[in-house]
């Protein structure tokens, strides 16, 4: 079984983050594979380990995300294609992404029973990437899976929606992405930290790829980045129980204005 996995670069979400003149400061800022995208690399070694195969990760973004591709050859990745956006001057959003993703599975002849990706990125939260390149790439797509079973060509998934779980029967080739729960992410073993050194990673340029700058134009673009509002303490009422509730509404009235 061929299988592609997507994987992202993102900030640790645990990490302080730093933003000035609305842009997120690089500068000593952790980065990590998205936790989302952690599952679907996960899932695509599991995969390899019932049916056989090979798993490729595919990575855009620059230089400093070598390492998030490493950890994922160490956990048990076959091989890494990193196409390198550091030199690339204009802006790439979720469709220019799809795009080069797409254009990169065409030139490197990558071939693919199925790919996965993560849910969305915790840095955007646009879940868009995947079901585009399921839709670039004419195949059907499931998000937002739980459990995945392949048997032969034939595949089941279980699917998150709404608090609830959703079984759909499908084929291969497929595009699925990983939800929280799908599995626990292994730890790289010092044996597959060693290993990933060996392991082939191919890097690509972006003008190395048959892709017009005009087809990967960004469609969207980003206004403004800002931390969220500090929360103020909470009030904690005192007295008799009919006493608090008649404060509660009234501050509910005059403070929160929700009634």
């Amino acid at each position: 079984m061929n299988i592609l996995v997507c994987l992202k670069q993102t900030f640790d979400t645990e990490e302080r983050i730093t933003i000035e003149n609305g842009v997120v400061v690089e500068d000593g800022a952790v980065f990590v594979i998205n936790p989302y995208d952690e599952y679907a690399v996960e899932e695509g070694i599991k995969l390899k380990e019932e049916h056989g195969g090979e798993v490729t990760i595919l990575t855009v973004g620059p230089e400093r995300v070598e390492a998030s591709m490493r950890k994922a050859l160490a956990m048990g990745a076959d091989k890494g294609v990193w196409i390198n956006t550091e030199d690339f001057d204009g802006d790439l959003d979720e469709h220019s992404i799809a795009k080069i993703i797409k254009a990169t599975i065409e030139e490197q002849e990558l071939e693919f029973d199925i790919i996965l990706a993560g849910a969305m990125a915790v840095d955007d939260g646009s879940a868009q990437v995947g079901p585009r390149l399921a839709e670039l790439l004419n195949i059907p797509h499931i998000s937002t899976i739980t459990k995945i079973t392949v048997d032969g060509g034939n595949v089941v998934v279980e699917k998150d929606v709404e608090g609830d779980m959703e079984v759909i029967e499908s084929k291969l080739p497929l595009l699925v992405t990983a939800q929280q729960g799908l599995n626990e992410p292994r730890y790289p073993s010092l044996q597959g930290i060693m290993k990933a050194k060996k392991k082939p990673l191919e890097e690509v340029e972006i003008d190395d790829l048959d892709i017009e700058e005009e087809e990967i134009e960004a469609k969207t673009k980003v206004l403004e980045i800002y931390l969220p509002p500090k929360k103020d303490a909470g009030k904690i009422l005192q007295g008799e129980l009919a006493d608090q509730v008649t404060e509660l509404v009234q501050l509910l009235k005059s403070e929160a204005k929700v009634i």
